[in-house]
Protein backbone atom coordinates (compact mmCIF):
# COMPACT_ATOMS: atom_id res chain seq x y z
CA UNK A 1 0.00 0.00 0.00
CA UNK A 2 1.41 3.39 -0.98
CA UNK A 3 2.61 5.59 1.79
CA UNK A 4 0.83 8.92 1.99
CA UNK A 5 2.41 12.18 3.08
CA UNK A 6 2.30 12.89 6.78
CA UNK A 7 1.09 16.47 6.27
CA UNK A 8 -1.91 17.42 4.20
CA UNK A 9 -1.57 19.74 1.21
CA UNK A 10 -2.75 22.80 3.13
CA UNK A 11 -0.09 22.42 5.83
CA UNK A 12 2.64 21.87 3.25
CA UNK A 13 1.54 24.97 1.29
CA UNK A 14 1.44 27.08 4.45
CA UNK A 15 4.92 25.93 5.50
CA UNK A 16 6.36 26.60 2.05
CA UNK A 17 4.75 30.05 1.89
CA UNK A 18 6.29 30.96 5.27
CA UNK A 19 9.68 30.36 3.67
CA UNK A 20 9.04 33.32 1.34
CA UNK A 21 10.08 35.70 4.09
CA UNK A 22 11.42 38.98 2.69
CA UNK A 23 10.61 37.87 -0.87
CA UNK A 24 6.88 38.22 -0.19
CA UNK A 25 6.78 41.70 -1.76
CA UNK A 26 8.12 40.29 -5.05
CA UNK A 27 5.42 37.62 -4.96
CA UNK A 28 2.87 40.41 -4.47
CA UNK A 29 4.33 42.18 -7.50
CA UNK A 30 4.01 38.96 -9.53
CA UNK A 31 0.35 38.64 -8.50
CA UNK A 32 -0.42 42.25 -9.47
CA UNK A 33 1.32 41.84 -12.83
CA UNK A 34 -0.47 38.54 -13.42
CA UNK A 35 -3.86 40.01 -12.52
CA UNK A 36 -3.40 43.02 -14.79
CA UNK A 37 -2.06 40.72 -17.51
CA UNK A 38 -5.15 38.51 -17.47
CA UNK A 39 -7.46 41.52 -17.36
CA UNK A 40 -5.73 43.09 -20.36
CA UNK A 41 -5.93 39.76 -22.20
CA UNK A 42 -9.63 39.70 -21.39
CA UNK A 43 -9.82 43.33 -22.51
CA UNK A 44 -8.85 42.40 -26.07
CA UNK A 45 -11.98 40.29 -26.55
CA UNK A 46 -14.17 42.52 -24.36
CA UNK A 47 -13.49 45.70 -26.32
CA UNK A 48 -14.17 43.72 -29.49
CA UNK A 49 -17.47 42.57 -27.96
CA UNK A 50 -18.32 46.19 -27.08
CA UNK A 51 -17.73 47.13 -30.72
CA UNK A 52 -20.11 44.38 -31.86
CA UNK A 53 -22.66 45.49 -29.25
CA UNK A 54 -22.36 49.09 -30.51
CA UNK A 55 -22.99 47.87 -34.06
CA UNK A 56 -26.12 46.07 -32.77
CA UNK A 57 -27.48 49.35 -31.38
CA UNK A 58 -26.21 49.38 -27.79
CA UNK A 59 -25.44 52.82 -26.38
CA UNK A 60 -21.67 52.40 -25.96
CA UNK A 61 -20.10 55.80 -25.13
CA UNK A 62 -16.91 55.10 -27.13
CA UNK A 63 -16.08 55.40 -30.81
CA UNK A 64 -15.15 52.40 -32.95
CA UNK A 65 -11.65 53.79 -33.32
CA UNK A 66 -11.21 54.07 -29.55
CA UNK A 67 -12.53 50.53 -28.98
CA UNK A 68 -10.17 49.09 -31.60
CA UNK A 69 -7.27 51.11 -30.17
CA UNK A 70 -8.03 49.86 -26.64
CA UNK A 71 -8.19 46.25 -27.86
CA UNK A 72 -4.82 46.58 -29.62
CA UNK A 73 -3.34 48.41 -26.62
CA UNK A 74 -4.48 45.65 -24.24
CA UNK A 75 -2.74 43.07 -26.43
CA UNK A 76 0.55 45.00 -26.35
CA UNK A 77 0.40 45.67 -22.60
CA UNK A 78 -0.53 42.02 -21.97
CA UNK A 79 2.82 40.88 -23.38
CA UNK A 80 4.83 43.21 -21.13
CA UNK A 81 2.83 42.30 -18.02
CA UNK A 82 3.18 38.59 -18.78
CA UNK A 83 6.95 39.01 -18.97
CA UNK A 84 7.17 40.79 -15.62
CA UNK A 85 4.84 38.24 -14.00
CA UNK A 86 6.96 35.29 -15.14
CA UNK A 87 10.20 37.12 -14.29
CA UNK A 88 8.98 37.82 -10.75
CA UNK A 89 7.75 34.24 -10.21
CA UNK A 90 10.97 32.63 -11.41
CA UNK A 91 13.15 35.15 -9.58
CA UNK A 92 11.41 34.15 -6.36
CA UNK A 93 11.52 30.45 -7.23
CA UNK A 94 15.25 30.29 -7.92
CA UNK A 95 16.17 32.55 -5.01
CA UNK A 96 14.13 30.32 -2.71
CA UNK A 97 15.59 27.12 -4.17
CA UNK A 98 19.05 28.46 -3.36
CA UNK A 99 17.85 29.36 0.15
CA UNK A 100 16.31 25.90 0.62
CA UNK A 101 19.53 24.18 -0.42
CA UNK A 102 21.38 26.32 2.09
CA UNK A 103 18.83 25.37 4.78
CA UNK A 104 19.16 21.67 3.92
CA UNK A 105 22.94 21.79 4.16
CA UNK A 106 22.58 23.69 7.44
CA UNK A 107 20.20 21.00 8.73
CA UNK A 108 22.56 18.23 7.62
CA UNK A 109 25.45 19.95 9.40
CA UNK A 110 23.46 19.63 12.63
CA UNK A 111 22.12 16.13 11.89
CA UNK A 112 25.44 14.66 10.72
CA UNK A 113 27.42 12.55 11.12
CA UNK A 114 24.75 10.36 12.74
CA UNK A 115 22.37 11.10 9.86
CA UNK A 116 24.69 9.51 7.32
CA UNK A 117 25.14 6.42 9.47
CA UNK A 118 21.59 5.23 8.82
CA UNK A 119 20.44 6.81 5.54
CA UNK A 120 21.53 6.22 1.99
CA UNK A 121 23.46 9.15 0.59
CA UNK A 122 21.66 8.75 -2.73
CA UNK A 123 18.38 9.51 -0.98
CA UNK A 124 19.78 12.78 0.34
CA UNK A 125 21.20 13.65 -3.07
CA UNK A 126 17.76 13.08 -4.60
CA UNK A 127 16.32 15.46 -2.01
CA UNK A 128 18.91 18.16 -2.65
CA UNK A 129 18.47 17.92 -6.43
CA UNK A 130 15.16 16.60 -7.74
CA UNK A 131 13.00 17.35 -4.68
CA UNK A 132 14.26 20.93 -4.52
CA UNK A 133 13.70 21.37 -8.25
CA UNK A 134 10.14 20.07 -7.86
CA UNK A 135 9.38 23.00 -5.56
CA UNK A 136 10.02 25.37 -8.47
CA UNK A 137 6.53 24.36 -9.66
CA UNK A 138 5.06 25.57 -6.38
CA UNK A 139 6.82 28.92 -6.14
CA UNK A 140 6.75 29.84 -9.84
CA UNK A 141 3.47 28.26 -10.97
CA UNK A 142 1.18 27.82 -7.96
CA UNK A 143 0.98 30.72 -5.51
CA UNK A 144 0.37 33.58 -7.94
CA UNK A 145 -1.96 31.55 -10.27
CA UNK A 146 -4.23 30.76 -7.31
CA UNK A 147 -4.39 34.42 -6.26
CA UNK A 148 -4.84 35.57 -9.87
CA UNK A 149 -7.67 33.07 -10.47
CA UNK A 150 -9.56 34.27 -7.38
CA UNK A 151 -9.19 37.97 -8.29
CA UNK A 152 -9.98 37.53 -12.01
CA UNK A 153 -13.06 35.43 -11.19
CA UNK A 154 -14.28 38.05 -8.71
CA UNK A 155 -13.73 40.86 -11.23
CA UNK A 156 -15.57 39.02 -14.04
CA UNK A 157 -18.43 38.09 -11.71
CA UNK A 158 -18.97 41.75 -10.74
CA UNK A 159 -18.41 43.02 -14.30
CA UNK A 160 -20.89 40.60 -15.86
CA UNK A 161 -23.39 41.23 -13.07
CA UNK A 162 -23.34 45.05 -13.36
CA UNK A 163 -22.85 45.36 -17.14
CA UNK A 164 -24.74 42.35 -18.53
CA UNK A 165 -26.82 40.08 -16.26
CA UNK A 166 -26.56 38.78 -12.68
CA UNK A 167 -27.98 35.47 -13.88
CA UNK A 168 -25.02 35.03 -16.24
CA UNK A 169 -22.73 36.11 -13.40
CA UNK A 170 -24.18 33.44 -11.11
CA UNK A 171 -23.75 30.74 -13.79
CA UNK A 172 -20.13 31.81 -14.16
CA UNK A 173 -19.62 31.77 -10.38
CA UNK A 174 -20.98 28.22 -10.17
CA UNK A 175 -18.49 27.24 -12.86
CA UNK A 176 -15.59 28.91 -11.03
CA UNK A 177 -16.49 27.20 -7.76
CA UNK A 178 -16.95 23.80 -9.38
CA UNK A 179 -13.78 23.85 -11.47
CA UNK A 180 -11.53 25.89 -9.20
CA UNK A 181 -12.68 24.87 -5.73
CA UNK A 182 -14.58 21.56 -5.76
CA UNK A 183 -12.69 19.71 -8.51
CA UNK A 184 -9.05 20.21 -7.32
CA UNK A 185 -9.47 18.30 -3.99
CA UNK A 186 -11.13 15.44 -5.89
CA UNK A 187 -8.36 15.19 -8.51
CA UNK A 188 -5.74 15.72 -5.80
CA UNK A 189 -7.11 12.70 -3.92
CA UNK A 190 -7.03 10.73 -7.17
CA UNK A 191 -3.38 11.66 -7.80
CA UNK A 192 -2.01 11.90 -4.25
CA UNK A 193 -0.91 8.34 -3.59
CA UNK A 194 0.58 7.84 -7.05
CA UNK A 195 2.53 11.10 -6.75
CA UNK A 196 3.94 10.19 -3.35
CA UNK A 197 4.81 6.69 -4.55
CA UNK A 198 6.56 8.14 -7.60
CA UNK A 199 8.79 10.40 -5.45
CA UNK A 200 9.52 7.47 -3.14
CA UNK A 201 10.50 5.14 -6.00
CA UNK A 202 12.48 7.89 -7.71
CA UNK A 203 14.54 8.49 -4.56
CA UNK A 204 15.05 4.74 -4.09
CA UNK A 205 16.15 4.25 -7.69
CA UNK A 206 18.45 7.26 -7.47
CA UNK A 207 20.12 5.87 -4.34
CA UNK A 208 20.56 2.39 -5.84
CA UNK A 209 21.87 3.70 -9.15
CA UNK A 210 24.35 6.02 -7.39
CA UNK A 211 25.64 3.11 -5.32
CA UNK A 212 26.02 1.06 -8.51
CA UNK A 213 28.06 3.79 -10.20
CA UNK A 214 30.30 4.30 -7.16
CA UNK A 215 30.83 0.57 -6.74
CA UNK A 216 31.28 -0.29 -10.43
CA UNK A 217 34.84 -1.54 -9.92
CA UNK A 218 33.81 -4.05 -7.26
CA UNK A 219 30.81 -5.10 -9.33
CA UNK A 220 33.08 -5.90 -12.29
CA UNK A 221 35.72 -7.62 -10.17
CA UNK A 222 33.07 -9.88 -8.67
CA UNK A 223 31.54 -10.61 -12.08
CA UNK A 224 28.24 -9.21 -10.86
CA UNK A 225 27.49 -6.91 -13.82
CA UNK A 226 24.58 -8.92 -15.24
CA UNK A 227 22.88 -9.34 -11.87
CA UNK A 228 23.31 -5.65 -11.07
CA UNK A 229 22.12 -4.63 -14.52
CA UNK A 230 19.01 -6.77 -14.13
CA UNK A 231 18.24 -5.18 -10.78
CA UNK A 232 18.72 -1.67 -12.24
CA UNK A 233 16.40 -2.61 -15.12
CA UNK A 234 13.85 -4.02 -12.67
CA UNK A 235 13.84 -0.86 -10.55
CA UNK A 236 13.80 1.33 -13.64
CA UNK A 237 10.81 -0.65 -14.93
CA UNK A 238 8.95 -0.14 -11.66
CA UNK A 239 9.69 3.59 -11.81
CA UNK A 240 8.49 3.73 -15.44
CA UNK A 241 5.30 1.87 -14.53
CA UNK A 242 4.65 4.29 -11.67
CA UNK A 243 5.29 7.19 -14.06
CA UNK A 244 2.70 5.78 -16.48
CA UNK A 245 0.17 5.43 -13.67
CA UNK A 246 0.76 9.02 -12.55
CA UNK A 247 0.57 10.36 -16.12
CA UNK A 248 -2.62 8.40 -16.84
CA UNK A 249 -4.33 9.79 -13.75
CA UNK A 250 -3.14 13.30 -14.68
CA UNK A 251 -4.70 12.89 -18.13
CA UNK A 252 -7.97 11.72 -16.61
CA UNK A 253 -8.00 14.75 -14.31
CA UNK A 254 -7.27 17.05 -17.27
CA UNK A 255 -10.07 15.54 -19.33
CA UNK A 256 -12.55 16.05 -16.49
CA UNK A 257 -11.51 19.70 -16.22
CA UNK A 258 -11.84 20.37 -19.93
CA UNK A 259 -15.23 18.64 -20.02
CA UNK A 260 -16.56 20.78 -17.15
CA UNK A 261 -15.26 23.97 -18.78
CA UNK A 262 -17.04 23.05 -22.01
CA UNK A 263 -20.23 22.29 -20.09
CA UNK A 264 -20.24 25.65 -18.27
CA UNK A 265 -19.35 27.59 -21.43
CA UNK A 266 -22.26 25.89 -23.21
CA UNK A 267 -24.52 26.51 -20.22
CA UNK A 268 -23.57 30.22 -20.17
CA UNK A 269 -24.38 30.52 -23.86
CA UNK A 270 -27.71 28.72 -23.44
CA UNK A 271 -28.68 30.94 -20.49
CA UNK A 272 -27.65 34.05 -22.43
CA UNK A 273 -29.70 33.06 -25.48
CA UNK A 274 -32.65 32.26 -23.21
CA UNK A 275 -32.43 35.69 -21.57
CA UNK A 276 -32.40 37.35 -24.97
CA UNK A 277 -35.30 35.18 -26.20
CA UNK A 278 -37.40 36.08 -23.12
CA UNK A 279 -36.62 39.77 -23.51
CA UNK A 280 -34.67 40.05 -20.24
CA UNK A 281 -31.40 40.95 -21.94
CA UNK A 282 -30.38 42.69 -25.15
CA UNK A 283 -28.34 40.70 -27.64
CA UNK A 284 -25.46 43.21 -27.49
CA UNK A 285 -25.05 43.02 -23.69
CA UNK A 286 -25.53 39.25 -23.86
CA UNK A 287 -22.54 39.04 -26.22
CA UNK A 288 -20.46 41.21 -23.87
CA UNK A 289 -21.38 39.06 -20.84
CA UNK A 290 -20.84 35.72 -22.59
CA UNK A 291 -17.48 36.85 -24.06
CA UNK A 292 -16.33 37.96 -20.58
CA UNK A 293 -17.28 34.58 -19.10
CA UNK A 294 -15.70 32.64 -21.98
CA UNK A 295 -12.38 34.45 -21.53
CA UNK A 296 -12.26 34.11 -17.74
CA UNK A 297 -11.85 30.34 -17.37
CA UNK A 298 -8.12 30.31 -18.17
CA UNK A 299 -6.91 31.16 -14.62
CA UNK A 300 -9.50 28.77 -13.13
CA UNK A 301 -8.33 25.93 -15.40
CA UNK A 302 -4.78 26.63 -14.20
CA UNK A 303 -5.93 25.99 -10.61
CA UNK A 304 -7.79 22.85 -11.60
CA UNK A 305 -4.68 21.49 -13.33
CA UNK A 306 -2.46 22.14 -10.32
CA UNK A 307 -3.05 18.78 -8.55
CA UNK A 308 -1.33 16.86 -11.37
CA UNK A 309 1.88 18.73 -10.58
CA UNK A 310 1.28 19.47 -6.93
CA UNK A 311 0.98 15.83 -5.84
CA UNK A 312 4.67 15.30 -6.57
CA UNK A 313 5.52 18.81 -5.39
CA UNK A 314 3.80 18.21 -2.05
CA UNK A 315 5.51 14.83 -1.71
CA UNK A 316 8.88 16.53 -2.33
CA UNK A 317 7.98 19.40 0.00
CA UNK A 318 6.92 16.97 2.72
CA UNK A 319 10.27 15.15 2.54
CA UNK A 320 12.19 18.44 2.69
CA UNK A 321 10.11 19.76 5.60
CA UNK A 322 10.70 16.45 7.41
CA UNK A 323 14.44 16.98 7.10
CA UNK A 324 14.30 20.64 8.15
CA UNK A 325 12.21 19.74 11.20
CA UNK A 326 14.15 16.60 12.11
CA UNK A 327 15.82 16.68 15.50
CA UNK A 328 19.48 15.62 15.66
CA UNK A 329 20.37 12.40 17.44
CA UNK A 330 22.59 14.53 19.68
CA UNK A 331 22.21 18.26 20.26
CA UNK A 332 25.25 20.46 19.62
CA UNK A 333 26.73 21.75 22.89
CA UNK A 334 27.48 25.48 22.73
CA UNK A 335 27.27 26.60 26.37
CA UNK A 336 29.47 23.92 27.94
CA UNK A 337 33.14 23.81 28.88
CA UNK A 338 36.32 23.91 26.83
CA UNK A 339 39.19 21.52 27.50
CA UNK A 340 42.75 20.77 26.52
CA UNK A 341 42.87 17.01 26.39
CA UNK A 342 44.82 15.26 29.16
CA UNK A 343 43.00 12.00 29.79
CA UNK A 344 39.97 9.88 28.94
CA UNK A 345 37.89 7.78 31.32
CA UNK A 346 35.20 5.30 30.28
CA UNK A 347 33.35 3.19 32.84
CA UNK A 348 30.31 0.90 32.52
CA UNK A 349 29.55 2.37 29.10
CA UNK A 350 26.62 0.77 27.25
CA UNK A 351 25.11 1.62 23.90
CA UNK A 352 22.49 0.33 21.46
CA UNK A 353 21.14 1.66 18.17
CA UNK A 354 17.47 2.70 18.47
CA UNK A 355 17.23 0.99 21.87
CA UNK A 356 17.54 -2.46 20.31
CA UNK A 357 20.19 -5.08 21.04
CA UNK A 358 23.14 -3.64 22.96
CA UNK A 359 26.22 -3.11 20.77
CA UNK A 360 28.45 -2.15 23.69
CA UNK A 361 28.12 -3.47 27.26
CA UNK A 362 29.84 -2.17 30.40
CA UNK A 363 32.90 -0.85 28.51
CA UNK A 364 35.84 0.29 30.64
CA UNK A 365 38.87 2.16 29.29
CA UNK A 366 41.40 4.69 30.52
CA UNK A 367 43.88 6.69 28.45
CA UNK A 368 46.46 9.31 29.45
CA UNK A 369 48.13 11.85 27.22
CA UNK A 370 51.27 10.25 25.82
CA UNK A 371 49.76 6.75 25.65
CA UNK A 372 48.92 4.59 22.68
CA UNK A 373 45.90 2.42 23.43
CA UNK A 374 45.19 -0.56 21.20
CA UNK A 375 41.75 -2.12 20.66
CA UNK A 376 41.47 -5.47 18.91
CA UNK A 377 38.44 -7.53 18.01
CA UNK A 378 36.56 -9.31 15.28
CA UNK A 379 34.79 -7.29 12.60
CA UNK A 380 31.38 -6.07 13.83
CA UNK A 381 32.16 -6.40 17.53
CA UNK A 382 31.67 -2.67 18.19
CA UNK A 383 35.17 -1.18 17.86
CA UNK A 384 34.19 1.51 15.34
CA UNK A 385 31.00 2.27 17.29
CA UNK A 386 33.09 2.99 20.38
CA UNK A 387 35.23 5.47 18.44
CA UNK A 388 32.10 7.24 17.20
CA UNK A 389 30.83 7.56 20.77
CA UNK A 390 34.12 9.22 21.70
CA UNK A 391 33.25 11.91 19.14
CA UNK A 392 29.63 12.00 20.34
CA UNK A 393 28.05 10.81 17.11
CA UNK A 394 25.40 9.26 19.35
CA UNK A 395 24.28 9.49 22.98
CA UNK A 396 25.35 6.57 25.14
CA UNK A 397 22.65 4.59 26.92
CA UNK A 398 24.42 4.58 30.25
CA UNK A 399 27.82 4.79 31.87
CA UNK A 400 30.60 7.33 32.26
CA UNK A 401 32.49 8.97 29.37
CA UNK A 402 34.72 11.78 30.63
CA UNK A 403 37.48 13.91 29.17
CA UNK A 404 39.67 15.50 31.86
CA UNK A 405 37.03 14.46 34.38
CA UNK A 406 34.28 16.36 32.48
CA UNK A 407 31.29 14.51 31.02
CA UNK A 408 31.38 14.55 27.21
CA UNK A 409 27.84 15.99 27.17
CA UNK A 410 29.14 19.09 28.98
CA UNK A 411 31.98 19.82 26.55
CA UNK A 412 31.39 22.27 23.71
CA UNK A 413 31.02 20.31 20.48
CA UNK A 414 33.44 22.46 18.46
CA UNK A 415 36.03 22.21 21.24
CA UNK A 416 35.62 18.43 21.40
CA UNK A 417 36.26 18.18 17.65
CA UNK A 418 39.34 20.37 18.04
CA UNK A 419 40.74 18.02 20.66
CA UNK A 420 39.73 14.69 19.10
CA UNK A 421 39.98 13.62 15.47
CA UNK A 422 39.32 10.29 13.78
CA UNK A 423 40.76 8.64 10.70
CA UNK A 424 38.28 6.09 9.36
CA UNK A 425 38.99 3.14 7.11
CA UNK A 426 37.61 5.00 4.08
CA UNK A 427 38.91 8.53 3.59
CA UNK A 428 36.76 10.77 1.41
CA UNK A 429 38.65 13.07 -0.94
CA UNK A 430 37.01 16.05 -2.65
CA UNK A 431 37.51 16.79 -6.32
CA UNK A 432 40.06 19.47 -5.49
CA UNK A 433 43.85 19.58 -5.30
CA UNK A 434 45.72 17.41 -2.81
CA UNK A 435 46.75 20.55 -0.96
CA UNK A 436 43.15 21.77 -0.69
CA UNK A 437 42.04 18.32 0.52
CA UNK A 438 44.65 18.49 3.28
CA UNK A 439 43.76 22.05 4.24
CA UNK A 440 40.31 20.83 5.31
CA UNK A 441 42.06 19.86 8.55
CA UNK A 442 43.73 23.26 8.98
CA UNK A 443 42.87 26.11 6.63
CA UNK A 444 45.76 28.36 7.66
CA UNK A 445 48.46 25.65 7.55
CA UNK A 446 51.79 26.61 6.01
CA UNK A 447 53.21 24.56 3.16
CA UNK A 448 55.93 23.35 5.52
CA UNK A 449 53.29 22.01 7.94
CA UNK A 450 51.47 20.24 5.10
CA UNK A 451 54.67 18.64 3.83
CA UNK A 452 55.67 17.57 7.37
CA UNK A 453 52.24 15.96 7.93
CA UNK A 454 52.52 14.08 4.64
CA UNK A 455 56.00 12.84 5.48
CA UNK A 456 54.71 11.49 8.78
CA UNK A 457 51.96 9.67 6.89
CA UNK A 458 54.45 8.29 4.33
CA UNK A 459 52.64 9.93 1.41
CA UNK A 460 54.99 12.84 0.58
CA UNK A 461 57.16 10.91 -1.89
CA UNK A 462 54.10 9.71 -3.81
CA UNK A 463 52.72 13.25 -4.02
CA UNK A 464 56.04 14.61 -5.28
CA UNK A 465 56.11 11.94 -7.98
CA UNK A 466 53.00 13.50 -9.53
CA UNK A 467 53.55 16.07 -12.32
CA UNK A 468 51.88 18.87 -10.34
CA UNK A 469 52.78 17.62 -6.87
CA UNK A 470 50.52 19.05 -4.17
CA UNK A 471 48.61 21.02 -6.84
CA UNK A 472 47.37 17.80 -8.49
CA UNK A 473 43.59 17.54 -8.56
CA UNK A 474 42.33 14.36 -6.92
CA UNK A 475 39.67 13.94 -9.62
CA UNK A 476 42.38 13.87 -12.29
CA UNK A 477 43.95 10.83 -10.63
CA UNK A 478 40.84 8.69 -11.10
CA UNK A 479 41.44 5.10 -10.12
CA UNK A 480 45.20 5.67 -9.95
CA UNK A 481 44.85 6.67 -6.31
CA UNK A 482 44.82 3.44 -4.32
CA UNK A 483 42.89 2.79 -1.12
CA UNK A 484 46.20 2.84 0.78
CA UNK A 485 47.14 6.24 -0.64
CA UNK A 486 43.72 7.62 0.29
CA UNK A 487 44.15 6.25 3.79
CA UNK A 488 47.57 7.85 4.17
CA UNK A 489 46.15 11.18 3.02
CA UNK A 490 43.59 10.75 5.78
CA UNK A 491 46.43 10.20 8.25
CA UNK A 492 48.16 13.30 6.93
CA UNK A 493 45.00 15.26 7.64
CA UNK A 494 44.97 13.98 11.22
CA UNK A 495 48.63 14.92 11.74
CA UNK A 496 48.04 18.34 10.20
CA UNK A 497 45.01 19.07 12.38
CA UNK A 498 47.12 18.60 15.48
CA UNK A 499 44.40 17.23 17.81
CA UNK A 500 45.61 15.95 21.15
CA UNK A 501 43.72 12.66 20.81
CA UNK A 502 43.76 10.77 17.51
CA UNK A 503 41.38 7.89 16.88
CA UNK A 504 42.64 5.53 14.20
CA UNK A 505 40.23 2.97 12.76
CA UNK A 506 42.34 0.34 10.98
CA UNK A 507 44.99 2.90 9.90
CA UNK A 508 47.25 0.34 8.21
CA UNK A 509 44.65 -2.00 6.72
CA UNK A 510 45.32 -0.79 3.17
CA UNK A 511 49.11 -0.46 3.21
CA UNK A 512 51.94 -2.95 2.83
CA UNK A 513 54.29 -3.97 5.64
CA UNK A 514 56.98 -1.43 4.65
CA UNK A 515 54.59 1.53 4.71
CA UNK A 516 52.97 0.14 7.85
CA UNK A 517 56.35 0.31 9.57
CA UNK A 518 56.86 3.90 8.44
CA UNK A 519 53.40 4.93 9.68
CA UNK A 520 53.84 3.16 13.00
CA UNK A 521 57.20 4.85 13.50
CA UNK A 522 55.52 8.20 12.87
CA UNK A 523 52.81 7.34 15.41
CA UNK A 524 55.47 6.37 17.94
CA UNK A 525 57.19 9.72 17.41
CA UNK A 526 53.91 11.47 18.27
CA UNK A 527 53.51 9.48 21.48
CA UNK A 528 55.06 12.05 23.79
CA UNK A 529 52.78 14.78 22.47
CA UNK A 530 49.46 13.04 21.96
CA UNK A 531 47.19 10.16 22.89
CA UNK A 532 46.35 7.64 20.20
CA UNK A 533 43.59 5.06 20.30
CA UNK A 534 44.38 2.47 17.69
CA UNK A 535 41.79 0.02 16.37
CA UNK A 536 43.25 -2.81 14.29
CA UNK A 537 43.08 -6.52 13.69
CA UNK A 538 46.82 -6.71 12.88
CA UNK A 539 49.05 -8.04 15.63
CA UNK A 540 51.98 -6.13 14.16
CA UNK A 541 50.08 -2.88 14.60
CA UNK A 542 49.25 -3.69 18.22
CA UNK A 543 52.92 -4.11 19.09
CA UNK A 544 53.06 -0.32 19.19
CA UNK A 545 50.42 -0.04 21.94
CA UNK A 546 51.22 0.63 25.60
CA UNK A 547 48.06 -1.16 26.62
CA UNK A 548 45.71 -3.40 24.65
CA UNK A 549 41.99 -3.99 25.07
CA UNK A 550 40.28 -6.96 23.49
CA UNK A 551 36.66 -6.50 22.41
CA UNK A 552 34.31 -9.40 21.92
CA UNK A 553 30.49 -9.46 21.66
CA UNK A 554 30.26 -5.83 22.72
CA UNK A 555 32.36 -6.33 25.86
CA UNK A 556 35.96 -5.24 26.38
CA UNK A 557 38.75 -6.18 28.75
CA UNK A 558 42.41 -5.28 29.02
CA UNK A 559 44.83 -7.93 27.81
CA UNK A 560 48.55 -8.34 27.23
CA UNK A 561 48.02 -10.36 24.06
CA UNK A 562 47.15 -8.59 20.81
CA UNK A 563 45.79 -11.74 19.18
CA UNK A 564 42.06 -11.86 18.49
CA UNK A 565 42.10 -15.57 17.79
Amino acid sequence: MAKVTRRNGGKIMASLIVLLGSLAYIMLLAIVNGLLGHLTALGVSLFGAFAVAKALGEAIPMSYGLLIGLAVGCGVVRGALRYFEQYSNHYIAFRLLATLRDKIFGALRVLCPAKLENKQKGNLIAMITSDIEALEVFYAHTISPICIAILVSLFVFLFVGFVSSWILAIVAAVGYITIGLILPPITSKLLKNSGVEYRKQFASFNAYFLDSIKGIKDIVLNNNEICREQEVDKRSGKLLEQTKITRHKSCVAGCITEALVSIFIALTLIVGITLVYTGNLSIGLMIVGVVAVFGSFGPVIAISNLPSNLTQTFAAGDRILDLLEEKPVVEEVTNGENIEYQNLDIDNLSFSYDNNIEVLKDIKLHAEKGEIIGIVGESGCGKSTLLKLLLRFFDRNSGLLNYNGIDIDNINTSNLLDNVTMVSQNTYLFDETIEENLRIAKQDATMEEIVDACKKASIHNFIMSLPEGYKTRVGALGDNLSAGEKQRLGLARAFLKGSELILLDEPTSNVDSINEGIILRSLAEQKSKKSIILVSHRESTMMLADRIYKMENGKMEETNCPSIA
